[in-house]
C-alpha cells in the first residue's frame, strides 16, 4: 500500500500541468453552466469519462473541489470533467434542480462522445455530499429531465463514485428540512433496484453530517438488489475528509488508490503494468 501511495503521490506531482479546458453544456432562466474538461495526454480513444459533482449542501460549492482527482484520472487516460450545476446561494434553487442539471451534465457527455473519444457506454459520475447525491441520482432517480433535451440519450452513467454521499434525504438522513413535504422523491435509498450500476462509496464512520448508517443501509439494499456496492469505510474520519489539501492528504491518496482499483476492475481504466 505504501509503494502504491508514493506512486499516486508521484503521479498526481506529474499531473499538474493538465489543465480544463470550460465548455458551457446547458443555459437555465438562471445562468449558464459550464464543464471542466480535463483531457489525457495521450490520444488513445475511445476513452472512458468520469464527471464530478461538488459538495455544498445544494447551496454552494465549486467544480474546483475535485480538480485534482481530474488531473488524476486524465494522467491515467481517462477523460475527466467537473460540472457546475444551480445552487441555492447563487441561482436561488432547490436540490430538484440540481439533480436536473447533474442529468443534463451526464446526457450532454454522453450526446458529445464522438467529438471527445469517449466511449459512451463507460461513462461514471462521481461527486462529494450533495455532489455526491446528484451523482447518484442521475443513476437512480427517474424523472426530473430538462424536457428541452433529446430525452432519447440516456443520462444514466454506467458507474458511480461516491465520497460522503448524501443518500438519504429523508429525517434518517440529511436534508429533509429543503425537500418542503418531498423527502423521499430524490432520495437514493428508497429508490433501490435491480440493474443499478457498480457503485464505490467512501465515507467517514463518524460522520456527523451525513450519518455512516446511511451509506451501510443503502449498500445493503443494492446487495439485496444483486448490485455491485463497495463500501470503504474511514475509521474515526468525519465529513469532507477526502478532498485534497486538507490535513496530510493521506486520505484523499488513500481514496484515490481505491477509486483506481474500483475503476480498473470494472474496465474504466487500463491496469498498470
Amino acid at each position: 500500500m505504501l509503494r502504491l501511495l508514493l506512486l499516486l503521490i508521484v503521479l498526481t506531482a506529474h499531473a499538474q500541468d493538465i489543465e480544463p479546458r470550460q465548455v458551457p453544456y446547458k443555459i437555465t432562466p438562471q445562468d449558464t453552466l459550464d464543464l471542466f474538461i480535463f483531457a489525457p495526454n495521450q490520444s488513445t480513444s475511445p476513452t472512458s469519462a468520469i464527471v464530478f459533482f461538488f459538495g455544498g449542501g445544494w447551496v454552494r460549492g465549486n467544480p474546483s473541489q475535485f480538480f485534482e482527482h481530474s488531473k488524476y484520472l486524465a494522467s491515467r487516460g481517462m477523460l475527466a470533467i467537473c460540472a457546475e450545476y444551480r445552487v441555492y446561494s447563487k441561482h436561488g434553487t432547490t436540490p430538484f434542480e440540481c439533480v436536473e442539471d447533474g442529468k443534463s451534465a451526464v446526457r450532454w457527455i454522453r450526446s458529445h462522445a464522438d467529438e471527445y473519444g469517449i466511449n459512451p457506454q463507460k461513462i461514471v459520475a462521481a461527486g462529494g455530499s450533495a455532489g455526491g447525491h446528484v451523482a447518484a441520482c442521475t443513476a437512480l432517480i427517474d424523472g426530473f429531465d430538462d424536457q428541452s433535451e433529446n430525452l432519447s440519450i440516456s443520462s444514466k452513467p454506467n458507474a458511480l463514485v461516491l465520497f460522503n454521499p448524501v443518500i438519504d434525504t429523508s429525517e434518517k438522513g440529511y436534508g429533509s428540512e429543503k425537500l418542503q413535504g418531498r423527502e423521499t422523491e430524490i432520495s437514493p435509498v428508497h429508490h433501490v433496484s435491480p440493474g443499478l450500476p457498480p457503485t464505490i462509496i467512501f465515507h467517514g464512520t463518524d460522520d456527523t453530517t451525513v450519518p455512516f448508517e446511511n451509506v451501510e443501509r443503502f449498500c445493503s439494499l443494492m446487495h439485496a438488489a444483486d448490485n455491485s456496492c463497495e463500501l470503504v469505510a474511514f475509521e474515526g474520519h468525519t465529513h469532507a475528509f477526502f478532498n485534497y489539501g486538507r490535513f496530510d492528504n493521506k486520505p484523499y491518496f488513500e481514496t484515490i488508490a481505491a477509486m483506481d482499483r474500483f475503476l480498473v476492475k470494472h474496465g474504466f481504466l487500463s491496469d498498470r503494468q
